[in-house]
């Protein structure tokens, strides 16, 4: 508790699922909350909860996809308490269907929201991590960025192997005082499960959830990497529902 109580904590995505389920765990661990996404009515009814739990909480609406967006979460963090410790990239889309629907304009969603979120997010937080001398990205990739995810999870995988790519080429680059950790999770209760426009796969999906495990089993996993003292660093944490094979 120790290595979490107090800090200031970003999650991206924050409205539903993993997010929701971090921001609910971090509170009773006595985090502040920067909570960003694009329903400002769930992060508001979050920061409420998150509040009574034990921690502190500050709403940004923001959309990651939109870089003036970011831009300005990170700066209401700095003027609201002057530091940023974690940087959570959790905004995500998985919207699955087979390569020959050419399903364009999902492919090019998912690459906005899982790879160019992410990257605004880098891009705006590090500066300040370096002028910190510290700081710590945790970024959530999947199961499908380990093995790829087919047919129907192609484009969904290229976007978590990237995100698995820049999380480790970023922890080259910039360790020694800055951490990343790379969570990849498999079948988690969220939302990520209604992002799939074609019906095949969406009926798919509805029947491969049902082994899913509960979206604060991701919590504990980050609050577990966080916990560490400053010279350890998570690489990376790979996590699944016993029954998965996948």
């Amino acid at each position: 508790m120790g290595q979490i109580s107090g800090k200031i904590i970003i999650i991206t995505g924050a409205s539903s699922g993993l997010g929701a389920a971090t921001a609910r765990y971090l509170a009773t661990l006595g985090a502040t909350l920067v909570l960003a996404a694009r329903r400002k009515e769930h992060l508001d009814i979050l920061a409420k909860d998150c509040i009574a739990a034990g921690g502190k909480a500050l709403v940004v609406q923001t959309d990651v996809t939109q870089h003036a967006d970011v831009k300005n979460m990170v700066n209401q963090t700095l003027t609201q308490f002057g530091r940023i410790d974690v940087l959570i990239n959790n905004a995500g889309l998985m919207a699955i269907a087979p390569m020959h629907k050419a399903k364009v304009d999902e492919w090019v969603r998912m690459i906005d929201i899982n790879v160019k979120g992410l990257l605004y997010g880098i891009a705006e937080v590090l500066p300040v991590f370096e002028k910190q001398n510290e700081g710590h990205f945790i970024n959530i990739s999947s199961v499908a960025g380990v093995k790829v995810f087919s047919p129907g999870g192609t484009v969904y995988s290229g976007t978590k192997y990237a995100v698995r790519a820049i999380s480790e080429g970023l922890r080259h680059e910039v360790g020694g005082k800055i951490r990343t950790t790379t969570i990849c999770p498999g079948v988690v209760d969220s939302e990520l499960k209604f992002g799939s426009s074609d019906p095949e796969s969406a009926s798919f999906l509805q029947e491969f959830y049902k082994q899913a495990i509960p979206a604060d089993s991701v919590a504990r996993a980050i609050a577990y990497a966080l916990e560490q003292p400053p010279n350890v660093d998570i690489n990376e944490i790979v996590l699944r529902p016993t029954q998965q094979d996948f």
